[in-house]
């Protein structure tokens, strides 16, 4: 199998930011579709868009369909599908099936009986709720979409962050919100209120250019396809040199030990600057201007809506007052609590789904 479509899954409302990574990474012929993006490509291609996409879910790699308009013609022609081809008949698989209701066959658990049957009956493999290779079948008007979850672990889990604080910022979301605000890595970051740091940590790896993917292992090391040589020259860091600095303060002096621990885990504890203390005391730092971008508490996700007023109102007017020139992105789930910091926001863009809730990125011109 030398080529077929890769699915990149993306956070619903930021896959035009999505395909504008995908097409910064070299996909030249990323096409932006509901929940994400597609390429056409190998599975050289899957490698490194596992290794190197901040913004994606997952990676799906879509390897065969057939039509099956009944059980019986399932379960036939799942057990004729070239399973061996892609997969190692010694290790178990999990599989996920969805329906749509276009499609003869609609119950979803049915038809994933029958698969798992065809891959124990044809080819030996062992089905486990436990697997970490995922086997996922959408049938949709009456074709069956066999895809595989080449990335195992969502790919917000880089691999190096331990320590997270009460209701974390996805890496996945931070670095798309970054690149909402037209961060490209040659600009000062500040988080005022930076929790674990997962927003300077993604900056300072983007301008050090250190691939997400580092640290970690994925799924597709144990596919049948997988070249554990062409894999290691791929995966080999050439990070630059930058001048540039990152900021982070939290008035929790907790929040702090752990950006500071996750920063170094990262490699990038050289290039942040953490300190403990309130936003009424942010100072600005020397140098250019660049961007503050946070995501601070609100009421659906900490504490009570109505005494979080006056904290945006303080950071709202410590940033007028000391940080003339400076962009500013904040992400909340209330546009009353962006409103209160007075700040000269531009429309917000689409709402985000994070943490049970939906959030939306506002954003302001240079201060």
């Amino acid at each position: 199998m030398d080529q077929f479509e890769i699915f990149m899954t993306g956070t619903p409302g930021l896959e035009a930011a999505l395909h504008a990574e995908a097409i910064a990474n070299g996909f030249a012929d990323a096409k932006l579709v509901q929940g994400g993006v597609t390429i056409t490509g190998g599975w050289p291609d899957v490698w490194r868009a596992n290794l190197k996409m901040r913004g994606a879910t997952r990676i799906l790699a879509r390897v065969g369909s057939f039509m099956a308009f009944h059980l019986a013609q399932l379960d036939k022609r799942a057990r004729k599908f070239p399973w061996g081809d892609l997969l190692d008949p010694k290790l178990p698989v999990r599989v996920e099936v969805s329906t749509s209701r276009k499609s003869k066959i609609y119950h979803a658990g049915a038809a994933t009986q029958r698969i798992e049957t065809a891959l124990r009956e044809s080819h030996g493999m062992e089905i486990s709720a436990e697997a970490t290779i995922v086997i996922k079948a959408r049938i949709d008007d009456n074709r069956v979409t066999i895809s595989l979850d080449t990335s195992g672990e969502s790919l917000h889990k880089r691999g190096h962050k331990e320590a997270v604080n009460k209701a974390p910022m996805r890496e996945t979301l931070a670095a798309l919100f970054l690149r909402e605000c037209g961060y490209d890595g040659k600009m000062p970051v500040l988080d005022p209120m930076c929790g674990s740091g997962t927003f300077l940590i993604e900056a300072a790896e983007i301008a050090r250019r250190l691939d997400p993917g580092r640290t970690r292992n994925f799924a597709f090391e144990q596919f049948a396809s997988f070249d554990a040589d062409k894999w290691a020259q791929m995966r080999v860091q050439s990070p630059t040199q930058t001048d540039q600095h990152f900021y982070g303060s939290d008035r929790d002096a907790g929040a702090i030990r752990m950006s500071e621990a996750n920063a170094n885990r990262a490699g990038v504890d050289d290039l942040i600057t953490f300190q403990n203390h309130a936003v009424t005391d942010l100072q600005r730092p020397k140098g250019p201007p660049g961007l503050i971008i946070c995501n601070p508490p609100y009421g659906g996700r900490i504490g009570n809506p109505k005494l979080l007023f006056g904290l945006y109102g303080s950071l709202g007017k410590t940033l007028k007052d000391q940080f003339s020139g400076w962009r500013v992105g904040i992400v909340t789930s209330d546009a009353g609590l962006a409103k209160a910091t007075g700040l000269p926001f531009k429309p917000a863009g689409p709402p985000v789904p994070h943490g049970g809730l939906k959030v939306w990125l506002f954003q302001t011109g240079p201060l």
